[in-house]
């Protein structure tokens, strides 16, 4: 199911961790309103035609019908390469769109916040330092009765 509109591409805002994007359908009447109706709430693959933002994958947030208009909303998340940036220009102007549902789900689009291509560190794993003193090299016992049996520490 690919669903192509003409719309307004009405804005475009950046917050800490994801880009909202607002399109409009003028008029009365709205094109494949029930495709769109089981879109929404879901992750799809939104193109902006003739950009070079290419396919991105974005939650379909809401769509709010008034007597004038309807509004689709979407977020992008996790856009590492920089596509989104891409539709800056087209903003504010008629563009046409393609939807396709997406085979991500919510929590797969939630966890691409983060990069797969850094390596989260092993908090688990000890990490070694050259020269570190290790806990079996430290004397123990009471003063009298500490064994020094490495020759360094006898060299007074």
């Amino acid at each position: 199911m690919t669903i192509q509109l003409n719309v307004l591409f009405k804005k475009m805002q950046k917050d800490d961790k994801k880009e909202v994007l607002e399109f409009h359908v003028q008029g009365d009447e709205l094109p494949s309103s029930q495709e769109l109706v089981n879109l929404a709430g879901n992750i799809t693959i939104l193109e902006v035609t003739n950009s070079d933002a290419g396919k991105l994958n974005a939650e379909f947030k809401a769509i709010q019908r008034d007597s004038k208009k309807t509004t689709l909303k979407f977020n992008i998340k996790g856009d590492k390469d920089n596509q989104v940036i891409k539709l800056y220009p087209y903003a504010g102007s008629n563009v046409d769109i393609t939807l396709e549902p997406s085979q991500l789900t919510i929590e797969e689009f939630e966890e691409g916040e983060s990069d797969p291509d850094i390596e989260a560190p092993d908090n688990d794993k000890p990490v070694e330092i050259e020269g570190q003193v290790n806990i079996d090299d430290v004397p123990f016992g009471e003063p009298e009765e500490v064994n020094f049996d490495d020759p360094d520490i006898l060299d007074d």
